[in-house]
């Protein structure tokens, strides 16, 4: 399956099913990440929303196949990877707009992933590829020195924002190559799931011992909506990499850029302007044109 997937890399192989799934996937993380970043605590909304996965995950465990043995150190490995992207997506929200971090945190991953090719893999990028990654540059570089709402540029929520990107695309190369191995995507990021919710509530809770109080107090909200929308993103997503290239779902699920631009100005009061709108759309661009270059 492993090879029949890498051949089809770079040519547009995706169903309308996939498609239309991996956006809705992409509107869902954008509106969790909104939920995160548009209360006042940063760290008990992104906890409530982490710990919401909980009673999903135990409705469905009995019903999922446990994952293939060749799955689990890709497994452990994204436990990993993604407490260490939660932690610093909430850093990066403290710091900056969602407008701003957004863009950059998932703008970011397809240049990681390039670089990563090229320096450690040995992969020849085509013309395309690198004129995708100068696209990518510049918008993120424009993003990184757009203004605030209060008008200060933010250079320390952009660097934020690129770390955040840095786990992005590591977890999705880990995710998607275990995912296939195990043989049961469900079940794959069930059981990642589970150690994910036990991890991050330990480290938050010594962070903040009264944090769960918290969650049962005032952010039972998020507890419901976000987790439910955060489990269903990327469990389709999950799907979604065992149904068609690997590249391609990531450059789909890109468009969540945008919904979080649209998200950030309508319903959260940030401030539009010139640069942070061209830099999103060009950011989005080249990842789109990285992803699809070698069908050009």
């Amino acid at each position: 399956m492993i090879t029949s997937q890498n051949r089809n890399i770079g040519r547009p192989a995706m169903s309308l099913t996939v498609f239309l799934a991996v956006m809705g996937a992409a509107l869902m993380h954008a509106m969790w990440n909104a939920l995160v970043k548009g209360g006042s605590d940063k760290l008990m909304n992104m906890t409530a929303i982490v710990l919401g996965h909980t009673p999903i995950v135990l409705t469905l465990l009995p019903f999922v196949e446990l994952p293939a043995p060749e799955s689990w150190p890709y497994l452990l490995t994204s436990l990993g990877l993604h407490i260490g992207y939660q932690l610093f997506l909430i850093l990066a929200y403290r710091l900056g707009d969602l407008s701003q971090v957004y863009p950059i945190a998932r703008g970011s991953s397809p240049l990681i992933v390039a670089a990563v090719s090229v320096l450690i893999m040995g992969v020849t990028l085509h013309v395309s590829e690198w004129l995708a990654i100068v696209i990518i540059g510049v918008g993120i570089i424009s993003m990184c020195i757009t203004r605030q709402a209060d008008g200060m540029r933010n250079r320390n929520a952009a660097l934020a924002a690129i770390i955040t990107g840095c786990f992005i695309s590591s977890y999705s190369l880990v995710d998607g190559t275990g995912a296939r191995l195990a043989g049961t995507a469900l079940g794959y990021y069930s059981y990642q799931t589970i150690g994910n919710v036990v991890i991050f509530a330990v480290i938050v809770t010594f962070m903040r011992p009264r944090i769960l109080a918290d969650i049962a107090r005032s952010g039972k909200k998020v507890f419901a909506i976000g987790g439910t929308a955060s489990f269903a993103a990327y469990a389709t997503v999950m799907w979604a990499f065992t149904q068609a290239p690997i590249p391609l779902v990531v450059a789909l699920r890109e468009t969540g850029i945008v919904f979080a631009l649209l998200i950030g100005v309508f319903f959260m009061g940030e401030k539009l302007n010139l640069v942070k709108l061209s830099s999103t759309m060009m950011t989005l661009g080249g990842a789109i044109i990285l992803r699809l270059a070698r069908s050009l």
